[in-house]
């Protein structure tokens, strides 16, 4: 019976136990995981004072997925002092896909410590970018085992020791930059089974060794940058015909040049090779180039060892240093007169017709003999080119360049017209700059047409008087610009053609386009129904080319940093200039660049909000504004509103295109190349800065021929453009 009755109370209390409700919900009690990414964000104190739960409409900083996952983190702000990555709780990000986090100034806090053996998890993450901070310590061996990860960047930190050989295991890296750090050791073999990589960038470093020959064989290689490392031996005969730059200068590299990499010429338009302060030895080698341009080839042999004479095809060239060598030989006018005499300094056997080298007759004694016998055939000679030059320099008069300076110190200077044009020539063409010669106002200034008294049509941007009045402090400042500009030589920049400082005024003279800004075409109906498809892509196919003449291919990179449709103009033929580059930067020179923002509502990328860092991707931005806008016939603004969002618009592209236009269905080829600037300039407005392409990378793709559309152009949507299911143009090889 006492077994019975505790039998029953067992049963009872287990009957209790499992009906009644238990006071704590499990389920409740365990966080989703979009939950645990929102408190990872909280917890690592890098976005404080920001509402953590509406972290997916940052878009600048945080992107998530359609179910509201985080998929890209972009941090280039101050972070709270001693920050490290391991704020960061990773393990509650598992669909992280990109990881931007940089900082360039050394007035901000970095990131210090190592990195987190723990990113080796991410077996998503396809960017990874920690560039430009303070962390330390080896490169964690577990990033060697990401399966997608294309762009791997740790540059800029002081990361030591040596490169592994396990980083062939990334095999689906594009990107790899290891530049401006404290690595050491060998260069690995194994980097051989990176068939994909595209960019190797090791510059600054204490790397020694030989370069595997293996490295230049890597057949989507474009660009390598060893410099400032310790390299020794020579470079392989064998190289990728895809290498279009290639820095490795500053190492300890012997032998001749191979003759393939001069080889290259003939694959690109656009090459850039620095075999500075190494010890080459032997000849350039030569080749013939017939009349073919290359004026986007620039080569730097300087400090070397290099012997004989200087091959004629370098004067095609943009630009050629090939300064303290052993070079001998006699030197060409045309050669002097396109680079200058500097790129040729310290070749004690060079001679030429210059103050600061040899005359070749008073060292060459074979010159000096044939002299003596031809000396009757040579006073014919003499006679004739004496004459010749003074018929030449009488047809030439007319195109000298002209530099007034007065008294008080104003400054009027015109390049290639007649000396007789003075200050006083261009009040009298515009009436003292009157309004009826006005055809355009701008932030800075007014523009004027005024007619020079050879007949020359040009266009005068005369400079607000509040800029003027500044006049003494701007002196020095806008000439030092003058220069600059004056060396900008591309075909679809607007061409300056003098300047003028004066007390009463200041102007910048161009070139005059007859049709006037893209803006005013496209907001004109008739202009606009002129401006046909074809047309309209070729005026983005030339701003891209020219954005990418000023990032890449000058000397220095020049930012425009007012890219807009106002600031790109058209002549009759209805071809495409950028003008107005540079401007702002020396209209107020008593702003940083780094502080003053300049631009044009609704052309300004969205990182200047929170950054006052201008870069060659905001230029990219406004780029991709401007070709939406040619595309659309309208600024996009409510388009802009909605990429790169949960909202994106479902809809066809064809919903897009300017309606005064016929279909580009009618005209063979137009309507691929539409999806591809598309796109691209799509590409271009992407909120982070770092996945946006360079403006080189644009200017390429618009050029490479694609295949028919699989699907009718009418069902093409803005969505499949905007994730590259049509065409894939951005991150891929070229």
């Amino acid at each position: 019976m006492a077994a019975f009755s505790l039998m029953s109370f067992l049963l009872l209390l287990c009957y209790h136990l499992l009906s009644a409700p238990f006071p704590i919900s499990l389920e409740a009690s365990t966080p989703s995981p979009l939950q645990l990414e929102a408190d990872a964000l909280q917890q690592s104190g890098w976005w404080s004072g920001r509402n953590i739960s509406q972290h997916c409409q940052w878009k600048t900083s945080i992107i998530c997925d359609a179910s509201g996952s985080i998929i890209d983190i972009f941090v280039d702000w101050a972070l709270p002092a001693g920050s490290t990555l391991h704020n960061l709780n990773f393990s509650s990000l598992p669909n992280l896909v990109s990881l931007y986090i940089f900082n360039s100034t050394l007035d901000r806090n970095m990131l210090h410590g190592t990195i987190p053996s723990e990113m080796g998890n991410f077996t998503n993450l396809f960017w990874l970018s920690l560039s430009q901070n303070m962390l330390m310590g080896t490169i964690p061996s577990t990033l060697y085992r990401l399966p997608v990860l294309s762009v791997l960047d740790i540059s800029g930190n002081r990361l030591s020791g040596v490169i592994p050989p396990e980083i062939g295991n990334i095999t689906n890296l594009r990107t790899l930059s290891l530049g401006d750090n404290n690595l050491t050791g060998l260069f690995p073999l194994e980097i051989k089974s990176l068939y994909r990589l595209e960019q190797i960038y090791v510059q600054n470093n204490a790397l020694m060794g030989l370069i595997p020959s293996s490295v230049f064989q890597l057949t989507n290689l474009k660009e390598l940058n060893l410099a400032s490392n310790s390299f020794s031996g020579s470079i392989p005969s064998e190289i990728t015909r895809s290498l279009q730059f290639l820095n490795a200068s500053c190492n300890m590299l012997t032998g001749s040049i191979p003759f393939n990499l001069f080889d290259l010429i003939s694959y690109h338009y656009w090459l850039q090779i620095d075999l500075s302060h190494n010890s080459f030895n032997g000849p350039i080698p030569s080749m013939s180039m017939g009349s073919r341009e290359l004026h986007g080839v620039t080569m730097n042999l300087s400090y070397n060892k290099l012997t004989g004479s200087i091959p004629v095809f370098l004067i095609h060239f943009q630009h050629i240093d090939l300064s303290y060598n052993s070079l001998d030989g006699p030197l060409s006018n045309q050669f002097l007169h396109h680079f200058g005499v500097d790129v040729v300094l310290g070749n004690e056997n060079l001679c030429g017709n210059h103050s600061q080298l040899r005359s070749c007759a008073s060292h060459n004694h074979t010159v000096h003999k044939l002299f003596k016998i031809l000396l009757p055939s040579l006073i014919l000679f003499i006679l004739f080119v004496v004459c010749f030059t003074l018929y030449c320099s009488r047809k030439s008069k007319n195109t000298t360049h002209v530099t007034e300076v007065d008294s008080h110190g104003n400054v009027f200077s015109l390049w290639n017209y007649d000396g007789k044009i003075a200050y006083q020539d261009i009040i009298d063409a515009t009436e003292d700059f009157d309004i009826k010669y006005c055809i355009g106002t701008g932030g800075f200034g007014s523009v004027y047409r005024a007619t020079l008294p050879i007949g020359k049509v040009v266009a005068l941007k005369k400079l607000h008087s509040s800029e003027a009045a500044k006049w003494e402090t701007l002196t020095k400042s806008f000439q030092n610009e003058i220069e600059m500009l004056k060396e900008i030589r591309h075909k679809n920049i607007l061409k300056l053609l003098g300047y003028c400082l004066h007390k009463r005024c200041m102007f910048l003279i161009y070139e005059y386009m007859e049709s006037g800004s893209l803006f005013w075409v496209l907001s004109n109906d008739t202009e606009a129904e002129e401006l046909k498809w074809n047309r309209r892509l070729n005026v983005i196919n030339r701003v891209a080319q020219a954005l990418s003449y000023l990032h890449h291919d000058c000397t220095m990179p020049i930012l425009h940093r007012d890219v807009t449709t106002n600031n790109i103009l058209l002549d009759s033929n209805l071809d495409a200039f950028l003008s107005d580059f540079g401007v702002a930067r020396f209209l107020d020179v008593e702003s940083s660049n780094h502080t003053v923002v300049r631009g044009t509502y609704g052309y300004i990328a969205p990182e200047l909000a929170y950054t006052t860092v201008v870069t060659e991707k905001c230029d990219v931005y406004s780029f991709g504004v401007v070709a939406l806008e040619t595309i659309i016939g309208k600024h996009p603004r409510e388009l802009l509103n909605n990429l790169w969002s949960k909202t994106t618009p479902n809809v066809a592209i064809k919903e897009l295109l300017d309606i005064r236009l016929r279909s580009p269905l009618t005209q063979n080829g137009v309507a691929q190349r539409i999806v591809v600037a598309l796109t691209l300039a799509f590409a271009c407005l992407h909120p982070n800065p770092t996945a946006r392409p360079t403006m080189q990378h644009v200017s390429r793709q618009l050029l490479v021929p694609r295949p028919g559309l699989e699907i009718s152009f009418n069902e093409v949507l803005v969505e499949q453009i905007l994730r590259q299911e049509i065409y894939q143009v951005h991150m891929t090889s070229e």
